[in-house]
């Protein structure tokens, strides 16, 4: 169980990392605070993390004496480590950063802790913890902007509850809706995908279980331990370790895959309504065409469409990759890595992107009526009177749950 004070919740109230130089297609493909939160300087801080609350954890059952305990959380502050040292030390033997790691620990550590450190644990316990932490990190990141863009998406339902236009079905007109019912759709699609990445945060917990899963290192103290270390770093406890047990991986999988379907929804509805066929929206700072001076592109919504697309690979390479064999993996865990990084960041830059596109967003009015017009004299419809009060009352029930959940 995650510690009943829920302090992780204040994190979301804490400044984002400093970003990492970005790449060429970066401000387009890794856009906003995500890409900081996962970097390979946060992996490490979290990593380091994870050690020091491990030493204090097992000096708190009297397994490690407190000064060894003092020495290694010490050293876990002021130890230099290189990345790419790291990186190339753990393909020469390893295969993962964290004996490398813990090499440094125990020389930065002194003598009498150096035995200390890392104790009990597996590189697993702590790779996967740190995953945790950067995936809480990341999550609350995420979250923040789908709330934004569900916040502008209400905000647009309940300005435009009775503006009607033409609804559409298989890409042609159908009958009359009203813009506020799509936008209604778009915030309730956006609320949902909310409570899946709050599930998410929940399922973010603590990884000790030692070379095989036993805690036998822990002399009868590991289930303390493990919730010692869980408490400190904010992170749920679960009921056994999860070496090969990978449900928690896809379940963040599956709510962050959610979320970029929620989100890429909005951004293709956004995209063609603003296309010049139709005309009845537009971003507030569209992009221009290097070879068409005349275009005005709605980039916001194209940038989140491309980020949301790159989800469904990523997510299933992490489904594909829960088939963990015996005690632990061979190969299947460290398949997890990178596609779990890469989806943080691809949800997050979509996200983000949504919320850019939604918070300027503009309504041409008079296009919504001169398309609907033609809507009419093609269906022969007299008065959409009845179509626009259902549309109404849908929207009402689609902001009324939306303000219940503030």
């Amino acid at each position: 169980m995650r510690p009943s004070s829920s302090p992780w919740r204040d994190l979301a109230d804490q400044p984002p990392p400093a970003a990492p130089p970005p790449g060429l297609f970066d401000e387009i493909l890794a856009r906003g605070p995500v890409r900081a939160a996962v970097s390979d300087a946060q992996w490490l801080r979290h990593l380091l993390a994870v050690e020091s609350a491990l030493a204090a954890a097992a000096a708190a059952h009297g397994l490690i004496p407190p000064a060894a305990a003092a020495a290694i959380q010490a050293a876990c502050e002021r130890v230099a480590l290189d990345p790419a040292g790291l990186a190339r030390a753990a393909a020469a033997g390893p295969g993962n950063p964290v004996l490398p790691l813990v090499r440094e620990l125990r020389e930065a550590a002194g003598p009498e802790a150096a035995g200390y450190v890392h104790f009990g644990a597996t590189s697993q316990d702590i790779l996967d913890t740190a995953a945790m932490l950067v995936i809480r990190d990341a999550l609350l990141l995420v979250r923040a902007a789908v709330r934004d863009a569900a916040g502008a998406a209400a905000a647009l339902a309940r300005r435009h509850r009775d503006t009607p236009m033409a609804g559409r079905t298989l890409l042609r007109h159908a009958l009359p809706v009203t813009f506020g019912l799509v936008a209604a759709g778009w915030l309730t699609g956006l609320d949902a995908a909310g409570d899946q990445l709050a599930g998410a945060l929940d399922a973010t917990a603590v990884q000790l279980g030692g070379a095989v899963g036993t805690r036998h290192a822990y002399a009868g103290a590991g289930a303390g331990v493990a919730a010692h270390l869980a408490a400190s770093l904010h992170l749920a406890t679960p009921v056994l370790p999860w070496h090969t047990d990978r449900t928690r991986i896809g379940l963040i999988a599956g709510a962050l895959g959610t979320t970029a379907g929620a989100v890429g929804k909005v951004a293709r509805d956004v995209s063609l309504l603003a296309g010049s066929d139709a005309g009845e929206v537009a971003e507030a700072a569209p992009g221009g065409s290097s070879a068409k001076p005349h275009k005005r592109n709605p980039v916001a919504s194209v940038a989140a469409l491309a980020c949301a697309a790159q989800a469904p690979g990523l997510v299933g390479t992490l489904l594909g990759s829960m088939v963990q064999e015996h005690q632990r993996a061979a190969g299947a865990w460290h398949a997890e890595w990178r596609p779990l990084r890469e989806l943080l960041v691809a949800v997050g830059s979509a996200a983000e992107w949504l919320r850019v596109c939604l918070s300027g967003l503009t309504v041409d009015t008079a296009a919504m009526a001169a398309n609907l017009d033609r809507l009419r004299a093609a269906a022969g419809l007299d008065d959409p009177a009845g179509h626009l009060r259902a549309a109404g009352d849908l929207v009402d029930a689609a902001l009324t749950a939306h303000e219940n959940r503030e």
